[in-house]
């Protein structure tokens, strides 16, 4: 389980061990205190030597499992043996801190340095004892001390340091997933951006965009009828503007189908330049999904502004036909054609793309002197683009 934020791994946590030590050294004193063997000038060197322990543990031994090894951790083993091999033969009711210094050492130390320095602290003990006056059951009960140490130690220690760095192995890759994830969220909320700028600018190429550039059209020679159908223009901008702010749907479309809007456009588009402009309809008309409507919408308004930007056309035809599953929308103008520059503009390029969101596919057919035929395909419906129809 990932910790909470300023929550330390549990492999890092000391508080485990600190107490168990802290107990062991609390015993360990009063074991000292109430020891009638011992005079009072060796339960001062006892307890001088366990105080040494323990500021060794405190300035030297604490490291946070897991951690680099240092020099300092080396320095409190060979103390901790050195202090503590004669406290455990003089006093032998202190020996059960073999149990406590033993993981120290693998926490201090690498896996066989930490073995080979829980065998000298149990094993210094035994030796040590036949320097003393001490009797025979003295070296049997602490030589079985020794052993069930030494055993445990050897035992369990290696496996719990094994234990340790996995979980710093584990933590690591969680931390490399947090860090992944982040980065896969930051990277999909600027792919959202990215993509949300580029409706917006298709939007605004294929509504506000045409819309001035129809207006300066008809200004650029003025009489009533062109400052009319300007004014007309404007205003459809404006309504286009608002829409677009406020994340509506093509303001053309606002209470009127998708014919409509289409035969209002081309109509307007005959007035504006003065030309023959014919819209059709073929085929049984079916309800569509708002997503395919302003498509062919927008592919209709690029159409049208190509065509009155470079076609020079004198007659521009507009179908739409009505397919089993699908919608097609038919653009022909009798103009002097697309150069390659127009052919692989923006206003294709978003074209295509907005098809193949829905869908649906676009053709081009231009060739020079012989007009332009521009054709869109999209389905009726957003489940026959799930099925890959």
């Amino acid at each position: 389980m990932t910790p909470a934020p300023g929550e330390r791994h549990a492999y890092h946590r000391m508080d485990g061990w600190e107490r168990l030590y802290l107990l062991d050294l609390i015993v360990s004193v009063a074991f000292v205190l109430l020891d009638d063997a011992l005079t009072v000038a060796w339960k001062a060197v006892v307890l001088c030597l366990l105080g040494g322990c323990t500021a060794a543990y405190v300035f030297l031994g604490r490291r946070i499992p897991g951690g680099p090894y240092g020099t300092n951790g080396r320095a409190y083993v060979v103390l901790s043996i050195v202090l503590f091999t004669p406290v455990s033969v003089l006093c032998p009711p202190t020996r059960f801190l073999l149990f406590a210094f033993g993981p120290q050492y693998y926490i201090l130390l690498p896996k066989r340095q930490a073995m080979l320095a829980t065998v000298a602290l149990n094993v210094a003990p035994v030796l040590c004892l036949p320097l003393l006056p001490s009797s025979g059951e003295d070296l049997l009960a602490l030589s079985v001390i020794g052993l069930l140490s030494l055993a445990s130690n050897l035992v369990f220690g290696p496996w719990i340091q094994d234990v340790v760095e996995q979980s710093k192995g584990r933590a690591l890759l969680i931390e490399e997933l947090e860090n992944s994830r982040a980065e896969v969220a930051r990277l999909s909320a600027a792919q959202g951006a990215a993509a949300e700028r580029e409706r917006l600018a298709g939007e605004i190429h294929d509504t506000l965009a045409q819309g001035f550039t129809s207006i300066i059209m008809l200004l650029q020679q003025p009489d009533e009828r062109r400052i009319g159908l300007a004014v007309r223009t404007a205003r459809e901008n404006l309504a286009e503007a608002r829409a677009l702010i406020a994340a509506l749907g093509p303001a053309p479309l606002d209470g009127s189908t998708l014919e409509e809007a289409l035969g209002r456009m081309v109509s307007r588009f005959g007035e504006e330049l003065a030309v023959t402009a014919s819209f059709g309809v073929s085929g049984e008309s079916q309800p569509m999904w708002t997503g395919a409507e302003v498509v062919l919408l927008r592919a209709a308004q690029e159409a049208l502004a190509n065509v009155r930007r470079h076609a020079r056309a004198s007659a521009v035809t507009v179908t739409l036909d009505h397919l089993p599953s699908a919608a097609r929308l038919t653009v022909r103008d009798d103009g002097v054609g697309l150069g390659p520059s127009a052919a692989d503009g923006y206003g294709l390029r978003g074209m295509r793309a907005r098809a193949e969101q829905v869908g649906g596919c676009l053709s081009l057919t231009a060739a020079a002197g012989e007009g332009t035929v521009l054709e869109i395909t999209v389905p009726v419906s957003p489940a026959t683009v799930r099925r890959g129809v």
